[in-house]
């Protein structure tokens, strides 16, 4: 058995109630390595061995401070994760720390989590690699970006890292929650669903190691796991588009403080020009209007992104389309107008298909139009609203 010196950070480890979650599959030449590093500052680890073949299980029964759990066959890191997480809450442990196994990570960023969980307790703390280092891997570099995106687009949070699987996970949170996912993707499913419970999510910088091409060990398959993933992104954003932007929405005009933040993002912030931001303004109102209904989001993120454009803006603005009925009507009643139909009314126990026709022409041209001129009209306000309160704002401060 192989027991090491007091662990320099042991105190604060056990006052914030946190431990180390080490999830491990056919790691055994960086796992000794890796548990007698982080044992350098605390004895709270608990190790998940999801199924390894290789020896492992030999090299676990070495150290007498750490919790072990081992299951076969391999079930995959999210599954792993998920029983660390229970295993860590049966012990009473309110933070847990995960780190993979393969030697990506360092265990001296650990007391960086440990700092930033008590400057703000309860958050979902992700620790973000500098993904411009010349050795890291080009499919990974891209992946990366990919994952930030989408989770920008489920949460309207702005991370630099949503790959990493350096985390500090606040457990609580996740005690009640039924998860659908059970490999990679549920690192990508845990912090998005985290993010619509409120729970802050934020990143920290921490060092990162990828060993040479022909060094690497990686369990992940390119094919499938991708798939699986970008099957779980259009689910999720499905979700968000439907329910979880349009009630952020509610819950931030209805709040003084979600109005304090929409002063701040529209009016204070200087980075911006007011053309920028009245156009954001302008263009979500266009995308909240324009019938697309159903795409709307998905259709103007990625061009808000390539234009530039102020991305809370246009999110604030889009979420316009949370009142579809009235936009619908609005929408046919001016197609009509336009195309000087004189027959208002559609008499459902005998409407023919030209009728269907000439209502559904009226509908997607009156909904551009209306689209076209309510952005215009926004882009007019806005821009001269900005330009006066934030002329008055520079000159108060």
């Amino acid at each position: 058995m192989l027991s090491i010196n007091t662990p320099s950070h042991q105190d604060l480890f056990q006052q914030c109630n946190a431990c180390v979650l080490i999830p491990t599959y056919n790691n055994a030449q960086t796992l000794a390595a890796l548990i007698s590093d982080v044992a350098n500052y605390t004895h709270n680890i608990i190790v998940v061995n999801d199924g390894s073949t290789d020896n492992t299980a030999a090299i676990l029964a070495q150290y007498n401070f750490i919790k072990v759990l081992s299951y076969s066959p391999n079930r995959g890191k999210g599954n792993a994760l998920k029983k660390g997480f229970r295993m860590a809450l049966e012990y009473g442990y309110r933070y847990a720390i995960t780190i993979d196994s393969d030697g990506q990570h360092y265990p001296k960023d650990l007391p960086k989590f440990i700092d930033a969980i008590i400057e703000r307790p309860d958050s979902l703390i992700i620790g973000a690699r500098n993904m411009d280092q010349a050795h890291i891997p080009g499919k990974s570099s891209f992946g990366n970006k990919f994952s930030n995106f989408w989770f920008w687009v489920e949460t309207g949070i702005t991370l630099p890292d949503t790959q990493s699987g350096y985390r500090l996970y606040p457990l609580e949170f996740l005690r009640k929650m039924k998860f659908f996912t059970r490999k990679y993707e549920f690192e990508i499913e845990v912090p998005v669903r985290l993010a619509w419970k409120r729970v802050p999510v934020f990143a920290i910088p921490v060092s990162v190691y990828y060993p040479p091409a022909s060094e690497r060990i990686t369990h992940f398959r390119p094919f499938k796991d991708f798939t699986r993933i970008s099957i779980l992104n259009t689910f999720l954003t499905f979700i968000a588009l439907l329910w979880i932007h349009p009630r952020n929405f509610i819950l931030t005009i209805t709040s003084r403080k979600g109005l304090k933040k929409i002063w701040q993002e529209i009016v204070v912030r200087s980075d911006e020009s007011n053309f920028t931001k009245a156009i954001s303004i302008a263009f979500g109102i266009f995308m909240g209007i324009v019938p697309l209904w159903g795409f709307q989001l998905a259709i103007g993120i990625p061009l808000a992104v390539y234009f530039r454009m102020n991305k809370a803006l246009f999110l604030l603005a889009a979420n316009i389309s949370i009142f579809p009925p009235i936009f619908w009507a609005l929408s046919l009643v001016t197609g009509k107008i336009i195309l000087g139909y004189e027959n208002w009314s559609l008499k459902w126990n005998d409407i023919s298909l030209n009728q269907v026709k000439e209502a559904g022409a009226a509908f997607f041209l009156g909904g551009t139009v209306l689209a076209i001129t309510m952005g215009l009209f926004a882009f007019l306000l806005s821009f001269l609203l900005l330009k006066i309160f934030r002329k008055k704002s520079s000159l108060t401060n």
